[in-house]
């Protein structure tokens, strides 16, 4: 069952400005380690925190509340698996406000999807509850992917 959904559009440009003018304060203020750690080793710096931006103001519209209610930036963290798909995780009231929208006898999975076009930078977010001891895969066999190079 699905439990939130929230999607945001970011400009590039403008998170470019933000690091320009407030740099390591606006860093520390909004990503995790994790997040600054994986911008600093890509070329495009600016579109790689503008796609976690918006995916943390996705995530906060899909928990139903925006960024309000004691959520904070760092509460919600874009990683990315070895295959480079993006994961969020909640920490703090993020991960409160998670728990208490989840239905008992329920699991809280969120899917996160990020892509950008300069000027733009885009994420979507669904929550889904997924009942306790379903099954991961889904119903029909799919055949394995081949695998892909890490960037």
């Amino acid at each position: 069952m699905i439990l939130g959904i929230g999607t945001d559009l970011a400009n590039i440009d403008r998170i470019a400005n933000t690091l320009d003018r407030f740099g390591d304060r606006f860093r520390n203020r909004v990503f995790t380690d994790t997040e600054q750690a994986k911008a600093s080793r890509r070329k495009d710096q600016p579109g790689t925190y503008a796609k976690r931006w918006a995916a943390k103001e996705a995530c906060s519209k899909a928990l139903g509340t925006g960024l309000r209610m004691g959520i904070a930036w760092r509460d919600m963290a874009v990683s990315n698996l070895e295959t480079g798909q993006p994961v969020m995780q909640v920490t703090g009231w993020a991960a409160e406000r998670l728990a208490a929208m989840t239905p008992p006898g329920h699991s809280a999975i969120i899917h996160v999807t990020l892509t950008d076009d300069h000027p733009w930078a885009q994420a979507f977010v669904v929550i889904e509850a997924r009942p306790l001891g379903a099954p991961d895969m889904p119903a029909v066999p799919v055949p394995p992917a081949p695998p892909v190079a890490p960037d």
